[in-house]
This record gives structure tokens, C-alpha cells and sequence, in this order.
């Protein structure tokens, strides 16, 4: 996983005592989060993204953020990690449920809606763990090569 975090980006969910209602993060908050961190990464070592992997990213923190609203009661941790020639994108949630891929059809052969994130994050990050947390939920991290 990323062992050197040279850049990191947090999301800190809002309503954390007396600060209001939580407000959760959302993809486009995420991807937002993503391109800063890599922008910044090849800034700093004065290199060029791969648009292929940055789409990767991107697509990656889509994915897990909007499942986390969608089936795991909202995003509670969002982080972005660069080290090296990586990036993380850890994505905690309320639920327990691990997520598991379901077949692209169901029994009577009709194609399902939906479904389709979950096998594409783990076919495009390099790793992808899923931890559950001590006061429940889970956190999903996928790393992606940058180069």
C-alpha cells in the first residue's frame, strides 16, 4: 500500500460537533480531490501524468464514493494518498457489507442495472483492501499506478 504519503488530501465530514448536518462527500468532490493530488505530485517531481491512469483514478473515486452513498449509509473518511508512483483512495462507509460483484445477468438471462462498479475498481487499481472499522462500517482502499 502507500507507505511515504508525500501529499494527502482529507475529506472531514462536516457535523462533527455542533458544526451542523453532515454533509457527504461527493464524486465530484472526490475526482476534485484526485486531480489536485496528482497535479501536485507532477508539480513537485516535475513529471507528466499518464491520462489513462488519471482517468483511472478518477473513475476509481467515483465509483467507491458513490457506492459508499448508495449502499453503505454515506462516506464517513475520504482519503487521497501519493507516494511515489501511487495513488490511494480510501473510501470508509456506515455499513458492514463487504462488496461482492454480481453476475451481469440474473437467473432468467435479463441484464441487471447496475452492478458494474465494483468489478471495475478491482480490475483497474493495482489493490484493493477492505478493512472493517473498530465502531463499525469498513474503509475500501485502492491504489493506482500513476506511471
Amino acid at each position: 500500500m502507500c507507505e511515504q504519503h508525500t501529499t494527502e488530501y482529507a475529506y472531514e465530514p462536516s457535523g462533527a460537533q455542533d458544526s451542523g448536518p453532515t454533509r457527504l462527500c461527493r464524486p465530484a468532490e472526490a475526482r476534485r480531490a484526485v486531480e489536485r493530488a496528482v497535479a501536485e505530485r507532477c508539480r513537485a517531481t516535475h513529471t507528466s501524468c499518464d491520462p489513462q491512469a488519471l482517468g483511472d483514478a478518477l473513475l476509481i473515486a467515483s465509483e467507491l464514493t458513490s457506492n459508499a452513498i448508495l449502499h453503505g449509509g454515506g462516506v464517513t473518511d475520504f482519503h487521497v494518498d501519493v507516494a511515489g508512483p501511487c495513488l490511494c483512495v480510501s473510501v470508509s462507509d456506515r455499513s458492514d457489507e463487504v462488496p461482492v460483484a454480481r453476475p451481469p445477468v440474473d437467473p432468467r438471462g435479463r441484464f441487471r442495472v447496475g452492478g458494474r462498479g465494483w468489478p471495475l475498481v478491482c480490475r483497474l487499481a493495482r489493490d484493493v483492501r477492505v478493512a472493517g472499522l473498530p465502531a463499525g462500517g469498513k474503509r475500501i482502499t485502492a491504489v493506482v499506478a500513476l506511471s
